[in-house]
């Protein structure tokens, strides 16, 4: 009993530890992917850089995660995660590092897509990893973290970096950021010689990508992603710019309105997967229960626009943050029809579409935002495109899968 106790204990501490570093990691990925949005106004009056060349740096990065994505599937299963992802976390803190020696707008492009192509291996291995390792009860708590844990880094470094930059410079603030990596290294390859991987099932499956792609419900995860995800990264990478545009705030004082907005995402991120399980108790059908979940937070993101109309940048910062709050709510039941309608083998390929279908149209607000603001346009068009995106989305699923219903285990 002794023995089978102190295992018991050794195991859960191990899990403890795991759960843990996936939660960093995938922390230090957004970290390290917002600090040239915080950094824009210094980065633009050094260089001169338009907002056209700034939108460049965001699109180059959407397009080079897309790209990615195609891949870290073979690369995560070729490798295993202990490598695949101490790979990638050493590659993107290097690119994040890299950004303190670039002087021209291309050699920025340069660290963004190196930082881009590892990144996009964070979530696909972090959820393999816990997936692997991990029981189900576990599992499900890690991958709840993983999926909260972007909204921490958007809360943390708003507050850390503008500060750390006028004390130190702009550069310690990318030299800082990437070293961050090289300690969660340090961490992740001895935590990880402890792990055995659980059960017999294979970890690597064939998909037959002709069904697949032929499939309507496929389309429907996608086409919900391309409709949505665009708003994230428009948030992401233009908030700080908002910010200082609009009300006039100065690079050190922008920490606090963006932590208020990834604080209501994060809230969002943790509460949100409550509501369709409440529906589905009361007796509603899956396709009743998923549907009115997303059309509730679809109309909560009509709040976004009103951040244009107020001259209380703090009362901006909310409104935008229940559209974030509202957009965590609205993935979360992306991903949940996806866990409901998709075949199992097939969930992960269907995701990975999702995201690169999802950093294509982020790729092209961010280009259609520095056009909108090169042209005198400024932030009506893209506040006006966020609060329809998810109403849209929710049309379109529900003109492709009129009756969404749970797959068959075997397919």
């Amino acid at each position: 009993m002794a023995t089978a106790a102190a295992q018991q204990d050794r195991s859960t501490r191990i899990a403890i530890m795991l759960v843990t570093l996936l939660f960093l990691g995938n922390a230090l990925n957004y970290v390290d992917r917002q600090v040239l949005a915080l950094l824009k106004p210094t980065l633009e009056a050094e260089f001169g850089w338009s907002d056209s060349d700034y939108a460049h740096l965001g699109s180059t990065f959407q397009i080079a995660a897309a790209v990615a994505l195609l891949g870290v599937g073979w690369f995560v299963d070729r490798l295993g995660v202990r490598w695949a992802y101490a790979i990638a976390i050493a590659v993107w803190s290097l690119a994040g590092m890299a950004h303190a020696l670039a002087q021209s707008v291309q050699q920025f492009v340069a660290a963004r897509v190196v930082l881009a192509v590892g990144e996009s291996v964070s979530t696909p291995a972090g959820i393999k990893t816990a997936a692997t390792y991990l029981p189900v009860r576990q599992r499900n708590m890690a991958i709840g973290l993983i999926n909260t844990a972007p909204n921490i880094g958007a809360i943390i470094t708003p507050l850390l970096i503008p500060p750390l930059a006028m004390a130190f410079g702009w550069k310690a603030a990318f030299i800082v950021t990437g070293a961050l990596g090289f300690v969660w290294l340090a961490f992740w390859i001895p935590a990880m010689r402890k792990m055995r991987p659980l059960g017999d099932l294979p970890e690597r499956a064939k998909v037959a990508w002709r069904p697949l792609l032929r499939d309507r419900r496929t389309w429907a995860v996608v086409g919900a992603k391309f409709c949505t995800d665009c708003v994230w990264w428009f948030v992401l990478f233009w908030m700080p710019d908002f910010f200082n545009r609009v009300f006039g705030m100065s690079q050190s004082a922008l920490g606090l309105p963006i932590a208020i907005v990834f604080t209501l995402a994060a809230l969002g991120a943790v509460t949100s997967g409550a509501l369709y399980p409440i529906l589905l108790a009361r007796g509603y059908s899956v396709n009743r229960a998923r549907k009115l979940s997303m059309f509730i937070f679809a109309l909560a993101v009509l709040a976004m626009p009103l951040a244009m109309y107020t001259a209380n940048p703090w009362v901006a910062a909310v409104c935008v943050g229940i559209g974030l709050f509202a957009h965590q709510g609205f993935s979360t039941n992306i991903f949940g029809m996806t866990a409901d309608i998709i075949p199992p083998l097939r969930v992960a390929t269907v995701i990975a579409l999702g995201a690169v279908a999802g950093n294509l149209s982020g790729t092209a607000i961010i280009e259609f935002a520095g056009w909108s603001l090169g042209n005198g346009l400024g932030y009506g068009p893209l506040f006006a495109i966020c609060s329809v995106a998810y109403l849209c989305a929710l049309g379109l699923v529900h003109l492709v899968v009129p009756r969404l219903e749970l797959a068959d285990t075997k397919e």
